[in-house]
């Protein structure tokens, strides 16, 4: 018998659906993301399913995303947008506290944590003020 994924132990494509929807509905009302919000259009939905998509592959689940849109090139696709360590902070504070909120393995969750951070991190593309 093999581990689960992260994407299985998440729980499935439900589970990644619930993750997004928390981490954009905090993006979208709490005033400690109201910088990262401003990067983002009027409505999150765009947002919502492209995260989605590729969370579900970056978990081991479903390739959508890569056939849709190819490699993620994630920094590249980042680069039109200002990013500082305030808005990378933004970021992780709305993705650590759905995290949180979520029903997974203590393990899977902070897997995650440790992979991310530095992922964000590295979505960094304009010095601090």
């Amino acid at each position: 018998m093999t581990a689960p994924t992260p994407y299985e132990s998440i729980g499935g494509e439900d589970g990644i659906r619930r993750l997004v929807d928390r981490f954009y509905d905090l993006m979208d009302t709490a005033p400690e993301a109201v910088h990262v919000r401003a990067l983002h259009a009027t409505s999150l939905k765009a947002s919502r399913e492209k995260l989605f998509l590729y969370l579900s592959y970056w978990t081991g689940g479903p390739q959508t995303y890569v056939e849709r849109n190819g490699h993620p090139m994630l920094r590249a696709r980042h680069l039109p947008f200002k990013i500082t360590s305030l808005e990378k902070d933004e970021w992780l504070w709305c993705m650590d506290r759905a995290l949180d909120e979520h029903d997974m393995p203590e393990a899977t969750r902070e897997a995650l944590r440790q992979r991310l951070h530095p992922l964000a991190d590295h979505m960094r593309n304009t010095p601090d003020p």
